[in-house]
């Protein structure tokens, strides 16, 4: 019985991040041999497969949603709340592939996305133009998710990195981000800390982003049984920012009483992700 709660729960939760055709999708990207971007072993590899990604990357959609110029191009143009699950299954996909799928694959990946960046162009309500492949924003996308990703490792991973490994994961992180147009990304947790302080001043609220808080926070179109999971997921993520972005997001008075039981919360509903996620499936190693 446990084991069939287990398998359903898993596939429930694949089905959700990944798609309809989870499965699939996830053989192909960790079974067609060839050579990858990154080997067997590398701490990007470590920390994507971790169950901490998931408070890692709302994390990320929070703090991202700071910058007026990048909220206003994903507002306009990512179909966020009208396809959520959608948006999220996309953005999986793309970190899976690029981080375990084969290098032919992983640049087919970045040569879409950078195709959609060059059609993305508008003005903001404050009639600032932008452009999403602008590599400044591309670089606020960039630093606002590996901090995010990494945090969450840290914090809520089966085997934080050491030093070095955290450094080798902004350096990793940097390979897709150049890839995909940013100009120099930080290599190092510190150089990633210093060009993530560079944004503060560019960084404030505004109603896009507080429409984004109170969605993410209060309105995210979540199962009912998962609601209270959800919800100690959410007070993780926001727990998990710097105390000044903290400042500028309109907390939900529901998620401001749960940050004191935000990291027991936090790593119980991990713990229940990494639980009923099911295994890697094993590579096929290439012909000779």
């Amino acid at each position: 019985m446990v084991r069939r709660l287990r398998e359903r729960a898993g596939e429930a939760l694949l089905r959700r991040v990944a798609g309809p055709s989870a499965r699939h999708k996830r053989a192909r990207i960790h079974r067609t041999p060839g050579p990858r971007w990154f080997a067997p072993g590398r701490p990007v590899r470590t920390v994507h497969a971790d169950a901490s990604m998931y408070v890692g990357g709302l994390a990320a959609l929070l703090l991202q949603s700071l910058h007026p110029v990048a909220m206003a191009a994903v507002s306009a143009h990512s179909g966020f709340r009208g396809d959520p699950w959608g948006r999220l299954q996309r953005t999986s996909t793309f970190l899976a592939v690029t981080t375990f799928g084969t290098s032919q694959d992983a640049q087919r990946a970045v040569d879409r996305v950078r195709l959609v960046h060059e059609r993305v162009t508008g003005t903001t309500s404050e009639g600032v133009e932008y452009r999403a492949a602008d590599p400044h924003l591309l670089a606020w996308v960039h630093i606002a998710e590996t901090h995010c990703f990494l945090t969450a490792y840290q914090r809520y991973g089966g085997h934080p990195l050491d030093p070095d490994g955290a450094d080798a994961y902004v350096a990793d992180m940097a390979q897709v981000a150049r890839r995909l147009g940013v100009e120099h990304p930080p290599e190092s947790r510190s150089g990633l800390t210093v060009r993530l302080t560079t944004y503060r001043p560019e960084l404030r609220a505004t109603p896009e982003s507080r429409a984004t808080t109170r969605y993410l926070l209060s309105h995210a179109p979540v199962p009912a049984p998962a609601r209270l999971p959800y919800a100690f997921l959410a007070a993780a993520a926001v727990d998990l920012l710097p105390a000044w972005s903290r400042a500028l997001l309109d907390l939900p008075l529901t998620t401001r009483l749960m940050l004191p039981a935000a990291r027991l919360g936090g790593r119980t509903v991990v713990a229940a992700i990494r639980w009923a996620t099911p295994p890697v499936p094993a590579a096929r190693r290439a012909p000779p």
